[in-house]
């Protein structure tokens, strides 16, 4: 049995859930919550030595993070869906576009952090509107070529739809209203991946 460390509120746990739910190994991992809040986790801290979620442990005791990794493992278990083309463009695009998804989480995750860590009175607004810049950029880049997928979605579709249930939660969804093109993929993918609404959380 695997374990895997997360949160339920964490947007690159909620990736590796999903993908593990789409090549249906998610029932070979035990799901263990982590709490990245405590400054000295050493219980997490010795699973993975940065203190940070996700983290997959596997039987033999191997521990895999980031989520990236941790999905492309899970990837590697069953032939069917394939989330990671093997080679050549349409490997480097599925990359890509996960990295984007990534940035998009890192970027809002920060904002979150801003606001948790710091008295108001010490926010710093330029730091601030930096990561919102990363974040409106990178969805005015998403609203104008939407990533489409073919027989179904990819590891970089996951991410990308996992930024966006991101915003939802944490940034009140405040995207939709100026993203339309973007509002009717999240629907058509959330259509395609059930798992992505079996994970949704609520803060």
């Amino acid at each position: 049995m695997m374990k895997l460390l997360s949160s339920p509120l964490s947007p690159f746990g909620r990736k590796v859930k999903i993908v593990a739910r789409m090549k249906g190994v998610l029932d070979q991992i035990r799901i263990e919550k982590a709490d990245t809040n405590v400054a000295d986790n050493r219980a997490l801290k010795k699973e993975n030595p940065l203190g940070k979620i996700p983290v997959l442990v596997l039987a033999n005791g191997t521990q895999l993070f980031d989520s990236h990794v941790i999905c492309e493992y899970l990837d590697s278990l069953k032939p069917q869906p394939r989330l990671f083309p093997a080679a050549g463009a349409e490997r480097f695009n599925t990359l890509t576009l996960g990295a984007l998804g990534d940035g998009i989480m890192e970027a809002a995750l920060l904002l979150v952090y801003e606001k948790r860590f710091r008295p108001e009175d010490k926010w710093v607004a330029t730091w601030m509107e930096r990561q919102q810049d990363k974040i409106d950029e990178a969805l005015a880049h998403l609203e104008q070529n939407p990533p489409l997928w073919g027989v179904s979605p990819d590891y970089g579709h996951v991410a990308i739809a996992c930024a966006l249930g991101y915003l939802d939660l944490r940034l009140e969804g405040k995207w939709r209203a100026t993203h339309p093109k973007l509002v009717k993929w999240l629907e058509q993918f959330a259509a395609a991946v059930p798992a992505f609404e079996e994970t949704k959380a609520v803060a």
